[in-house]
């Protein structure tokens, strides 16, 4: 049993404890619950944004320890003001030391869309990212079947949130894709290896359907590979160990992205951030 396999069968154990201490009820009270969500699709096309998705991540399994002392409220107030588009934060407490609370905290700092990103397996864990104050959710084609992906994603976008699918091959694309889809990640990372390759993006780029709005993930550290990656058809990235691996995520989130807008020829850049 691969890693991936071994978290999807503790994913699944996980919900179900899940369920008895919270009833969709009392999800559906949830001050979040009823809040209007905002479109990622709409903010990574933002020409006055970054088109870059910053993530809290505080551990994974193949690094072990990342950063275990940034608070959560400074990074995402921070990612927002160096002019990320939306956020990426990791609720799976056992393999990335993330919870539901982080999610909360980042919610009430920022007013850009937040991806939850875990192991979603369930139509629960969709309810509780609504009810936690998410925009979007994570389906993970490697650990589900298609007809998973569709029901889950269908069941998603009926509560208003949107859906990114991830994909790691063609394979995983071809077999996953579906309609109720807005956007598709291609993760650099081999979820059962973890071996990182951003010729992966590459090689799925042409394939992936116009209709939905496509991002490279994982493995990112230059703002070069970005700039290429634009040009290639590519509409955002998401960014987290590069910057969650230094003292400060925040600082290395502005940094990197007005190295980016000057590569891009940009000038709508100042020192304090995209759109400042």
């Amino acid at each position: 049993m691969n890693t991936l396999e071994k978290i999807i069968v503790d994913k699944y154990l996980e919900v179900e404890e899940r369920k008895k201490l919270r009833t969709v009820a009392d999800l559906e009270k949830s001050n979040f619950f009823s809040r209007p969500t905002f479109s990622l699709k709409t903010f990574l096309l933002n020409p006055t944004k970054s088109g870059i998705i910053t993530e809290f991540k505080r551990k994974s399994p193949s690094k072990g320890l990342i950063n275990g002392t940034s608070s959560v409220e400074v990074v995402s107030k921070g990612y927002e003001q160096a002019g990320a588009s939306a956020l990426s934060i990791l609720t799976d407490q056992f393999y990335f030391g993330g919870s539901t609370a982080d999610l909360e905290l980042a919610r009430g700092q920022v007013t850009i869309p937040i991806l939850r990103k875990d192991f979603v397996v369930d139509e629960y864990q969709i309810l509780e990212a609504k009810s936690m104050g998410a925009d979007c959710i994570l389906l993970i084609a490697a650990a589900l079947s298609p007809e998973k992906v569709n029901s889950l994603a269908t069941f998603a976008q009926s509560l208003g949130l949107e859906v990114l699918l991830e994909v790691h091959n063609l394979e995983e694309l071809e077999q996953s894709f579906c309609e109720p889809l807005d956007v598709v990640g291609v993760n650099n990372r081999n979820l059962k290896t973890f071996e990182v390759s951003v010729d992966t993006s590459l090689e799925l780029v042409d394939r992936i359907p116009k209709q939905v709005v496509k991002i490279s993930e994982s493995g990112i550290s230059d703002p070069s590979t970005l700039v290429a990656f634009r040009k290639v058809g590519f509409d955002g990235f998401l960014i987290g160990e590069n910057f969650m691996k230094t003292l400060s995520p925040e600082r290395a989130a502005a940094e990197f992205m007005e190295e980016y807008s000057r590569l891009m020829g940009e000038n709508r850049v100042g020192k304090a951030g995209y759109g400042n």
